[in-house]
Parts: C-alpha cells; sequence; structure tokens
C-alpha cells in the first residue's frame, strides 16, 4: 500500500539512502499518437548510489549522475521523467543484478525477480519502499576542466567516460507504508 508524501516529509537519511542502501534510475521511451495519447516503450532500470536531493531554483530537486556508455542514460535524456526507487535491504541481490547488467542486451526485470509499474507513464520499480518521480530540469556533462580536485578527476575517469549530472525536480513522492 503506496502513500503520497511531500519530498519534505521523506524520513530516510539521504546520505544512507543513496550511497548506502542504493537506489534504481528507471526510465521509458514514450511516443504520442496522433490524438494525443502517450504510449510506453523501452523500459531500463539501473543501480546508482550517487546523488542527492535538496533544493533548488526554490524547488524539491534529486540529481543523479549517469556515465555516458550506460543505456539507462540514452532513456533518461529520451524522456522527460524518470524515477528512483529505494528498495529494501533483501533486494540487494537484485540491486547487484542491475548494476552489473546492461538493459541495452536484454529485460533486467525479470532476472533481477522486479516489477515494472507506470504512474502517469513514469516507470518504477513495484518492489520499492520508496519512490521519487523526477522531472529533468538540467543536465551537463561534467568537464575535466572544472575538477579542482585532479585527484579526484583520475581515480574516477581513467577512461575519460565522465558522467552527466541531471538535476530533476521531485515531483511526486510515494512510500510503502506496510
Amino acid at each position: 500500500m503506496f502513500k503520497t508524501i511531500r519530498p519534505e516529509d521523506i524520513a530516510d537519511n539521504s546520505f544512507r539512502m543513496i550511497g548506502k542502501d542504493w537506489m534504481l534510475v528507471t526510465a521509458c521511451t514514450t511516443t504520442e499518437d496522433e490524438d494525443g495519447t502517450i504510449r510506453t516503450g523501452r523500459v531500463n532500470t539501473m543501480t546508482a548510489s550517487w546523488g542527492g536531493v535538496g533544493i533548488l531554483w526554490n524547488k524539491p530537486v534529486a540529481t543523479i549522475y549517469l556515465r555516458p556508455s550506460r543505456y539507462t542514460k540514452e532513456l533518461v535524456d529520451s524522456s522527460e521523467y524518470f524515477s528512483l526507487s529505494v528498495l529494501g535491504e533483501k533486494y540487494k541481490t537484485a540491486l547487484n543484478y542491475c548494476g552489473s547488467h546492461s538493459g541495452r542486451d536484454g529485460d533486467k526485470f525479470g532476472p533481477a525477480k522486479l516489477d515494472v509499474e507506470y504512474m502517469n507513464n513514469i516507470p518504477w520499480v513495484k518492489q520499492a519502499r520508496l519512490v521519487l518521480f523526477c522531472r529533468k530540469l538540467y543536465a551537463q556533462p561534467f568537464d575535466p576542466y572544472c575538477f579542482t580536485d585532479e585527484k579526484v578527476m583520475n581515480q574516477n575517469y581513467k577512461k575519460d567516460d565522465f558522467h552527466t549530472m541531471y538535476i530533476a525536480e521531485i515531483v511526486k513522492v510515494i512510500v510503502d507504508k506496510r
């Protein structure tokens, strides 16, 4: 049973929620029919442990960081919306699977034993205990010339595969109240 809450009512510690529990970034392609009907297409999810939540531009926002090689990045780039699903500890195996296999090669949901649901054409993971529905506001690839600590760059970008940062407005939050 999910309940809608305000972003400021999220009880989780964001450092633990993102850095330790991890989250699934889920997005899909959409098309619009001539009559205005939106149809969802290919969906994918990936595990993320880098990100944040806060206030920017007077809006509740989430930030995520995606490498150019990730299939989910293609879907996030082609869509206005994506979701961030936080699952319980018992789903660590599923989270590991979604972080180590590419959706480009096939469906991840079946092998990970996860179910995808849709809310207003935004895909999310049914097994989540907390879901943030997000609308993209800004995207910017990291620029190697902007690093003020070269060590951080060298440790994280040996292949020059710089993340793109996405800032997204949190438009809805649901929490499992079971």
